[in-house]
């Protein structure tokens, strides 16, 4: 898990992450925690709201994001897997699949996402922080490629649109 305060059951947290395009993946990336991610939208409104739904093994979720940019309110719920299945028909047409890695950098995680299905072939890394002070002073590795925070072509509910 990244090092933002994850919102469990409805307490409200802010998200503060940076994300960038990948130039080369990191060596041996496959040594690595990873995981399979499934999610799919139930709403996104223009100014940058969003609820979500995921699944990432057993662990099923509902999220709202609100804002844009680096730093977002983000309130997450956990789902029974009942629950998750009853809601996911609700994510037609507007779904992703992607492969998640937690690569350790320093005394930050990055998380590398791999997408497949209509967006195979991109890759990108996302770094979450505790404050903006630690945001602003992050030194990516040279491996990272292009900064993409806040960039809607780079969004994860315009990727499952697409």
């Amino acid at each position: 898990m990244a090092r933002h305060v994850q919102s469990h059951n409805g307490k409200v947290s802010r998200e503060i992450e940076r994300k960038f395009l990948v130039k080369r993946l990191p060596p041996n990336l496959r040594h690595f925690h990873s995981r399979t991610i499934e999610q799919g939208y139930l709403a996104a409104k223009s100014d940058g709201t969003q609820i979500r739904l995921r699944k990432s093994g057993r662990h099923h979720s509902l999220t709202i994001k609100r804002g844009r940019g680096i730093s977002r309110q983000e309130i997450e719920i956990d789902l029974t897997r009942d629950q998750f299945e009853e809601l996911w028909p609700a994510t037609a047409g507007c779904r992703l699949t992607k492969t998640r890695y937690d690569v350790p950098f320093g005394k930050h995680t990055v998380e590398i996402d791999v997408y497949r299905g209509r967006n195979e072939g991109l890759v990108v890394a996302e770094v979450e922080f505790g404050d903006e002070r630690e945001c602003q002073r992050f030194q990516p590795p040279d491996w990272f490629g292009v900064e993409v925070s806040g960039k809607s072509r780079y969004s994860n509910v315009r990727l499952a649109r697409e």
